[in-house]
């Protein structure tokens, strides 16, 4: 495993991270959790990833319950947690950064979790009812608590980001190192356009999720939904049209080779292009058995094998 700064702060984080989105209590309880934590925490990952609204709690209950277990001394790892959706549909406690939300909130992550703080705090997505500043000034307070480390945004606009920085910047608060962006073979707007200015401009750091494309870069849905995939949850039937898409899955099949050139297979090729961003600090896995992160961790070994001409290959292909 290799380690890259977390953006301009001083934080060593390991070039792939382990999340619970969908998995943690969806397909997998507190027995395997464990052992898939385990495995990558072996394997030389030293960051774990959760969010409230997973599972509606449920994830960060299992986490927390899974590292008590593990036994690890805290020091040696990160843990993060987001905020936005709520537990409860109110007006003061969904889809909200406002100030009181953001401080119940932390306080139910933490007990959920079992854990003093997290050392990552993300706010989940953006929130264009709420000032900026009063969230900037509420993850400040946070911060000073000692209930997180640090924070950061996920899919928030780089305006946004920037915006919010200054404002840190100029009332002297702490201010937000890390975004959480999707990122991807097929979707890589969060690093385009202005974002330059966010990881170019400011030192920014990136977390970066979906890196499979919630699994159509494994190649599984070129012929349907196989039994026991994402694809087939009953609440993930929203995303099936978008991983059954036929030109989607065109360009999936032509990706096939290269990854097979390469020894890979076709998701660990996936996971071993997003390391080639240089403003890409960490990427996220997702696994719902022990056995693929296993095969996940592998992808490290194909990380220098991207040439110019492969690179240009990959974007004819994905029409980037």
């Amino acid at each position: 495993m290799q380690y890259r700064k977390l953006g301009n702060t001083g934080l060593k984080i390991s070039e792939l991270s382990f999340g619970s989105w969908i998995t943690f209590h969806n397909q997998a309880d507190v027995d395997k959790t464990y052992d898939m934590m385990k495995a990558a925490f072996d394997a030389g990952v030293n960051f774990f990833d959760n969010a409230e609204a997973y599972a509606l709690g449920k994830s960060e209950e299992i986490m927390g319950e899974a590292i008590k277990r593990l036994g690890w001394r805290r020091g040696s790892y990160l843990v993060s947690t987001k905020l936005y959706w709520g537990l409860h549909d109110t007006p003061l406690e969904n889809n909200t950064l406002n100030r009181k939300y953001l401080l119940e909130g932390i306080a139910g992550s933490l007990q959920r979790m079992n854990l003093d703080y997290v050392d990552l705090l993300y706010c989940h997505r953006a929130d264009s009812d709420t000032p900026i500043e009063e969230t900037v000034w509420a993850m400040h307070n946070i911060i000073e608590r000692g209930q997180a480390l640090y924070w950061g945004t996920s899919e928030w606009e780089a305006d946004q980001i920037l915006e919010a920085i200054d404002i840190a910047d100029r009332r002297n608060l702490h201010k937000p190192v890390v975004e959480q962006p999707v990122y991807n073979l097929f979707q890589r707007h969060r690093f385009a356009g202005n974002y330059h200015a966010v990881y170019k401009g400011k030192g920014y750091g990136s977390t970066t999720w979906s890196p499979l494309a919630s699994g159509l870069l494994t190649g599984k849905y070129i012929d349907g939904v196989p039994e026991q995939s994402r694809a087939a949850l009953p609440s993930m039937a929203w995303l099936k049209d978008e991983l059954i898409d036929e030109a989607a899955n065109e360009r999936v099949r032509a990706l096939l080779p290269l990854a097979k050139d390469m020894g890979a297979t076709l998701a660990q090729f996936a996971l071993a292009w997003c390391l080639q961003n240089k403003s890409v600090s960490s990427v996220l896995t997702g696994a719902s058995r022990v056995e693929q992160v296993h095969e996940n961790m592998k992808a490290l070994q194909f990380v220098d094998k991207f040439t110019p001409d492969l690179m240009a290959e990959i974007d004819r292909i994905t029409g980037a």
